[in-house]
């Protein structure tokens, strides 16, 4: 039997090109692939179905306040492990990995700024920070801005997300509920304008309190909004659920939400708000 032997390599093998880790996502909504530079030039909505992704605060604060305007207010408060929760990991750990990771101290951060001309009293919530919970600090800070509000008769503006009340400080949390709720109450009687925005998700305490006590309530597109989970209420009931069920665009049609608004038209539907009623 003959052997053969190829003496030149005339024909190169195909080699396949990698694409880079982090350049693509796929939209959750669409299932479209889109490349992520120009994803965030859109401000991270996508083109093909206008699902709006989850962002970090600072996109808001870019997005909504004029250059330069803003001075971020109550900046010392830190929380602290007074019970000492101890769980799967120590709420002292929690603390310490959310802040290196956010590079914040708690999950909500205030502002006095400027949207056109109007000056405002901003907060925004940080989902990235132990989920946006809403432990004594976050609602310290709720209240305090209310506060700052009222005594500079600014609008209040709050961007709500959040997966609901902090269990690592057990009743120290669900006592947020009620303060801010009370100073919002006190907030309206002194004719102050509160327009709360809730975006993907605004879910328990928050939503049970400061989420849902706006003079007008907006919300981004497909944000799920509500007090317990869709899971949690299917088993609860033990029926299937509506479809699109504790979406933005269900509750508008329930009367629960004012209006939705797109991350693009945003700072426009709030100035025009504020221009017609504050």
């Amino acid at each position: 039997m003959a052997w053969f032997k190829r003496e030149k390599q005339k024909i190169k093998p195909i080699v396949k090109k990698g694409v880079p880790d982090g350049l693509w996502v796929k939209c959750p909504t669409c299932s479209e692939f889109l490349y992520k530079p120009e994803l965030e030039k859109a401000l991270s909505v996508c083109r093909h179905c206008s699902h709006h992704f989850r962002v970090e605060p600072s996109i808001y604060h870019s997005l909504l306040l004029n250059g330069g305007s803003s001075k971020e207010l109550f900046i010392n408060l830190q929380s602290e492990d007074v019970l000492q929760f101890k769980a799967g990991k120590k709420y002292k750990d929690q603390l310490v990995a959310a802040i290196k990771k956010t590079g914040q101290k708690d999950a909500i951060n205030c502002y006095h700024g400027k949207i056109e001309e109007r000056d405002v009293a901003l907060g925004i919530m940080n989902f990235s920070f132990i989920g946006g919970s809403m432990g004594s600090v976050v609602g310290e800070k709720v209240a305090r801005l209310i506060d700052y509000a009222h005594e500079n008769n600014l609008p209040l503006i709050l961007i709500c997300a959040s997966g609901g009340a902090r269990m690592q400080e057990g009743v120290l949390s669900l006592m947020q509920l009620a303060k801010t709720s009370s100073k919002l109450a006190q907030f309206s009687e002194g004719g102050g304008l509160y327009i709360p925005i809730l975006t993907d998700p605004t879910t328990g305490g928050v939503t049970a309190s400061y989420g849902m006590l706006g003079d007008i309530i907006l919300a981004e597109p497909g944000a799920l909004i509500g007090f317990a989970g869709p899971r949690v209420i299917k088993q609860t009931i033990g029926q299937d659920l509506p479809e699109g069920f504790q979406r933005t665009e269900f509750l508008k049609e329930k009367g629960f939400v004012d209006h939705i608004v797109t991350r693009d038209n945003m700072k426009a539907t709030i100035y025009s708000l504020i221009s017609m009623l504050k």
